[in-house]
């Protein structure tokens, strides 16, 4: 269940703490040929199951970039923000993909609170540090700062 933020002001309270940790995702093999599909990334370590078996990883593995654009799936199971009229993504501060994602792992995300700020508008920027976690794993897959503005 996400924690839930009656505003955005009340989130913006919350820097410098631990928000929570997503539900477990699976990465499925059909989610990485998705993803290869719409980005023309076709490596075979990524779609060439038969080839990455025998590759340094044992199996395919998921995009880094697939591992990161599920942050928006992993984080609306960690938190929510009521009274948002409107919310966007800014951008990144800092994003290291520190251990491949096999096909069939587990992953989560660990949300933590760094920074936020007002921003013209009436909004809230605000960063977060999302820690892509594997099941089974002591080294996480990633671990972004990633920067969003809500407006109330």
């Amino acid at each position: 269940m996400p924690k839930v933020f009656s505003s955005p002001a009340e989130f913006a309270g919350a820097a410098g703490s631990h928000v929570g940790v997503s539900e477990w995702v699976t990465i499925e093999q059909d989610r990485i040929d998705t993803f290869a599909a719409a980005t023309g990334d076709h490596q075979w370590i990524h779609v060439d199951p038969a080839r990455a078996a025998s590759g340094p990883f044992g199996a395919t593995i998921a995009h880094g970039y697939l591992t990161l654009s599920l942050i928006p799936v992993l984080t609306q199971s960690v938190y929510r923000i009521e009274g948002v009229r409107m919310g966007v993504n800014y951008g990144l501060n800092k994003v290291r993909f520190m251990n491949p994602v096999k096909v069939g792992s587990r992953v989560r995300a660990s949300v933590d609170v760094v920074s936020a700020e007002e921003v013209p508008g009436g909004g809230r920027q605000v960063v977060n540090r999302v820690t892509i976690e594997i099941e089974g794993s002591e080294k996480p897959a990633a671990v972004a700062e990633t920067v969003v503005r809500i407006y109330g």
